[in-house]
């Protein structure tokens, strides 16, 4: 019993310690992979852990207050002492405290200057729309003066900081190098002339107040920060995906701010000829601000059914509504045309070749049922992609930009091609830049029976179907988005190998193309590969081949039998009779042989 112990213990160790060389090989394995290869990401993942059986571990002490430590909070629950209470606190606290603000911002993809820029501009509009407001109308009341105040050093702050703070951290290109050196990112910008203008925003004219009194027109400077409004455009037009909304919305409040100046305008010069004095000022009765609104819609809308003014300074002031109405209306309206062009430009070039199609198809008088599909590819391709040739678009892009969307797009799907497992990544990458993505329509033949197969086809999206039996109908079976087929065919010798079923689109499908001719322009700078690529389809090949054979059954029978052997006996007695030159009924039987064998040959 000891020794058969013994024995047992020693495998038990044995096969502990082959795992763990197992283990370790892998794990090796990784890291030159890592090493080798620089496209490996390094969140990899680890050795799964080995099923052996887990070493006992010492059950926890319990400390000397008697509540086992298990029981303290962890992880989700943080606590801090003061005097002789315990605190519960949240662990966001720690990470608020150790923030660190960058050193240096991109202000191109850096999304929290976008968020500080929206700031920047709620404040710049505080300025623009209400310090006309505040020098026409009364709103602006010693009672109420302190809250107007507060708001607008606020706005100063905000201003101040975007200076100080995020402007002299701000990335920039010279001489193609990306500069992130703190000195010379301050210097960049002091000598900018944006300094400048934000120099002229913050001139403390705010010190006339102790004078004249709080007038909000000192504080018009601040409107002159217009360069960090158009600079947020720019950037949240680059990260909406529907940019068009944004222009419209921004076009619109042109027009609206255009007539509200001209109705603060409208108020002042009523207040300056005298409320009521005549029948075209305002004559102070309702809201201030609606009633100037209106009349200033009117005006520069030219709806006209206005009262007509009386003074000279009522006939200036309106000529130059007038002027300044039209003016200004044409250009919203130019400028509104030009931001839906553009956002329905890729539907009217979809609706230009639909039209000159059909319109080519009726010269031709080509029949109405393709008519139909062509018209229903024209459709599923535009809802189902949002254009009708991608290459049309990464076509302009730098070929490294393209490899880049490449591998994302396509990389998943061919990466499980069982034909291309370990091959070069770089031929992989290269491969990925010349597949095509073609639509097919349902039941369109994707390949047929008997045709040379030049390409490969990878599935996107839809299903196709394998059709062959008797008929060429039957379904064998129906391949999904990630099957691959026609992988053979790439490789195979003599000039391509015929298609041995029927495939057709069982609904719409999306398929990547990958023709042999590219397959071959690639394998050129990788010989490795090729190699590794011809052995792998020959292997394919006869696999398949031993798969057709293993399908005819032993016992069925044959249209043509073969026909059976000539014993031994009988062919050594026609050939003693031919070496004798006999002419009796054998050597007649000899030659009639030799003749059904030439016949047969």
């Amino acid at each position: 019993r000891i020794g058969s112990a013994t024995s047992l213990s020693s495998a038990v160790i044995n096969n502990r310690l082959q795992e763990l060389v197992k283990l370790f090989k892998e794990r090796t394995e990784k890291v030159k992979e890592k090493l080798t290869d620089l496209d490996i990401t390094s969140d990899d993942e680890s050795p799964a852990a080995s099923p052996a059986k887990p070493a006992p571990v010492a059950a926890p002490v319990p400390p000397p207050g008697g509540e086992p430590e298990g029981d303290k909070p962890v992880g989700d629950e943080h606590y801090c002492e003061m005097l002789c209470c315990t605190f519960k606190y949240r662990p966001w606290l720690d990470h608020l405290k150790n923030y660190q603000f960058p050193s240096s911002i991109d202000p191109l993809t850096n999304l929290m200057y976008v968020l500080w820029l929206f700031f920047v501009v709620m404040a710049w509009n505080w300025n623009c729309w209400l310090i006309p407001v505040r020098w026409a109308f009364p709103y602006q009341t010693p009672s109420n003066i302190h809250c107007w105040l507060l708001v607008d050093y606020l706005c100063d702050l905000i201003y101040l900081l975007d200076i100080l703070v995020f402007q002299t951290r701000l990335q920039f290109i010279q001489g193609g190098d990306i500069i992130t050196d703190k000195k010379a990112m301050k210097v960049n910008y002091l000598q900018s002339q944006r300094f400048k203008m934000d120099i002229v925003c913050l001139l403390p004219l705010d010190f006339f107040y102790f004078k004249v009194g709080v007038n909000p027109l000192l504080r018009f400077p601040r409107c002159l920060k217009y360069m960090a409004f158009f600079e947020f455009n720019n950037r949240l037009e680059s990260i909406l995906s529907k940019a068009y909304i944004y222009r419209v919305i921004r076009t619109t409040a042109y027009l609206l701010y255009s007539l509200h100046v001209n109705s603060c305008l409208y108020y002042w010069a009523s207040a300056y000829e005298g409320l009521g004095s005549t029948t075209w000022v305002y004559d102070g009765e309702g809201n201030s601000y609606i009633r100037c609104y209106y009349w200033a819609v009117k005006t520069l809308i030219t709806i006209g059914g206005l009262p007509d003014p009386k003074t000279l300074f009522e006939i200036v002031f309106q000529l130059l509504n007038y002027f300044t109405g039209v003016f200004a209306f044409s250009i919203m309206i130019g400028q509104m045309r030009d931001v839906v062009g553009a956002a329905t430009a890729g539907q009217t070039y979809y609706r230009s070749c639909m039209d000159n199609t059909i319109k080519y198809m009726n010269f031709y008088k080509i029949p109405k049922t393709v008519q139909n599909r062509v018209k229903m590819w024209y459709e599923y391709t535009w809802h189902s992609q949002g254009m009708l040739d991608e290459l049309e678009l990464l076509v302009q892009l730098p070929d490294k930009m393209r490899l880049d969307i490449a591998i994302n797009v396509n990389y998943n799907i061919v990466s499980k091609v069982a034909l291309f497992q370990g091959c070069d990544r770089q031929m992989i990458f290269d491969m990925l830049k010349r597949l095509r993505s073609v639509v097919y329509l349902p039941n369109d033949y994707v390949c047929k029976k008997g045709e040379i197969g030049r390409e490969m086809y990878i599935i996107q999206a839809g299903q196709v179907q394998v059709l062959g039996g008797p008929d060429g109908k039957t379904v064998l079976v129906t391949l999904k988005a990630g099957s691959v087929f026609g992988e053979i065919s790439l490789l195979a010798a003599g000039g391509g190998n015929r298609r041995t079923a029927n495939v057709i689109a069982h609904g719409f499908a999306n398929l990547f193309i990958l023709d042999k001719k590219d397959l071959n322009e690639i394998l050129v700078h990788y010989p490795e590969s090729q190699k590794l690529l011809r052995k792998k389809a020959k292997k394919m090949l006869k696999n398949n081949n031993k798969l057709k054979d293993e399908k005819r059954a032993p016992g069925d029978p044959l249209i043509i039998p073969p026909k059976a052997d000539t014993p031994k006996l009988f062919q050594a007695a026609l050939a003693v009779m031919g070496r004798r030159g006999g002419k009796g009924p054998l050597a007649q039987l000899q030659r009639r042989l030799k003749e059904l064998k030439a016949m047969q040959a």
